[in-house]
């Protein structure tokens, strides 16, 4: 139980400080960074600015994996849990446009790239030391304990937010909005003291005893597994479309285009994310009973439906119906896909490139479709003036996704300890 806590725990900080940059990107940096452009074309260039780090995760995931698979977990979570940590709190002291220039959107865009980098390696480690250490029959809902970590920090990071964002625009956008990237400080603190406690997963162990540490594990991947990977790199899709769509682009949608106050935003978001969080161990239990392709494929097919009415319930400008709308995307679309990927990855790797192997697959769909989710929907809304184009996107990721469960084998009653 002390590896699921200390998991919990450990990813809620590294997604606050990832998420408390997607949240600014939507609401704060257009203004700050990028004043010298056109509203819409700031919006963009902020987008851009967040989906950049999507690129690097992958190479993270591979370099950090690498070692995660030799030297063991928990050295290499403590490592990036610092470098996430340090990173947000320095976004918070940056030079606004006006203050500097150039420098701040570089500073911020080279950042994000390191942030991306760390959290490559993070999300495969603290996914493993979940799954690794649950008991028999378990391991959907201690991975889902791990995977509590994203809606718990975007729950913080929007509480955060909330907070700020009451305040008038002149303070908010002078200083206000520095104070949750600063904050990340103070967690970090208490992140590397959880983290610390947590031993080694026993399978890990086993091998290093015997011995069988893989010297070359990524290239194992790429020699055993590579069918495998590519399928996991599009597994999740219309996870990564629907999540990003709700807690990134929805922000700038209903603030920019809807112009409605940011407060209302922030709120909404705050209250599906509190959803999400209680819906993911139900989902990560189910998974345990039904099986985990039963399970997301009923998240793909919900986000699938869910589509247009998502946009329907926004464009009511009604602050209950937009709570409405992100609480149903996260607490059933986002909880019953999002909650297994943990669990999902590391059941398709066998223990000796199991870090590598879930990393570098989970990290590559993250350029597959995370990426580009908040630039395409800020595309397509810019050129067609409505959401429909959106919600064609949203179906055409979940077609992706069925597709890939297909072809993926079903694994909540195999062995990993090999």
């Amino acid at each position: 139980m002390k590896a699921a806590w200390g998991s919990f725990i450990g990813t809620t900080i590294e997604w606050y400080d990832y998420f408390i940059y997607g949240t600014a990107a939507a609401l704060v940096f257009p203004h700050v960074f990028f004043t010298n452009l056109s509203p819409a074309m700031a919006t963009l260039m902020s987008m851009i600015s967040f989906s950049v780090a999507f690129v690097v995760r992958p190479v993270g995931g591979m370099v950090i994996g690498h070692f995660g698979d030799r030297m063991g977990r928990k050295k290499l979570l403590v490592f990036t849990l610092m470098v996430m940590g340090l990173c947000t709190a320095a976004i918070g002291f940056l030079p606004s446009y006006e203050q500097g220039g150039e420098t701040g959107p570089i500073l911020l865009i080279l950042l994000r790239i390191i942030q991306g980098f760390a959290l490559g390696g993070e999300w495969g480690g603290a996914a493993l030391m979940s799954v690794e250490h649950a008991p028999k029959g378990r391991r959907g809902l201690w991975g889902s304990t791990m995977q509590m970590g994203v809606p718990a920090g975007l729950l913080v990071s929007a509480g955060a937010f909330a907070l700020v964002s009451s305040l008038p625009d002149e303070l908010f956008f002078g200083w206000a909005w520095r104070l949750p990237f600063i904050f990340s400080l103070a967690l970090l603190g208490v992140g590397l003291y959880i983290r610390m406690q947590v031993s080694e997963p026993e399978g890990f162990e086993e091998i290093a005893r015997k011995g069988d540490i893989d010297k070359a594990p990524l290239m194992n991947v790429i020699k055993y597994e590579k069918k495998k990977t590519i399928v996991m790199a599009f597994f999740q899709t219309v996870a990564n479309v629907g999540y990003f769509l709700i807690t990134v682009y929805s922000l700038s949608y209903i603030t920019e285009h809807l112009q409605i106050p940011r407060s209302v935003a922030s709120n909404a978001l705050l209250i599906a994310a509190a959803v999400d969080l209680l819906m993911q161990p139900v989902f990560g239990w189910l998974s345990d009973k039904l099986g985990r392709k039963v399970i997301y494929g009923f998240g793909t097919l919900f986000f699938a439906c869910y589509a247009f009415p998502f946009f329907e319930l926004l464009n009511t400008a009604n602050p209950v119906y937009i709570t409405i709308a992100l609480s149903l995307g996260l607490g059933l679309g986002h909880a019953s896909t999002g909650s297994l990927h943990g669990v999902i990855y590391a059941e398709q790797y066998p223990t000796r490139y199991r870090f590598s192997g879930a990393s570098t697959a989970y990290q590559l769909s993250g350029i597959v479709s995370s990426a580009p989710t908040p630039i395409i929907a800020a595309w397509l809304i810019t050129s067609t003036g409505n959401s429909s184009a959106v919600s064609w996107f949203v179906i055409a990721a979940a077609a992706i996704t069925l597709f890939c469960i297909f072809l993926t084998k079903e694994t909540y009653r195999i062995d990993i300890n090999k």
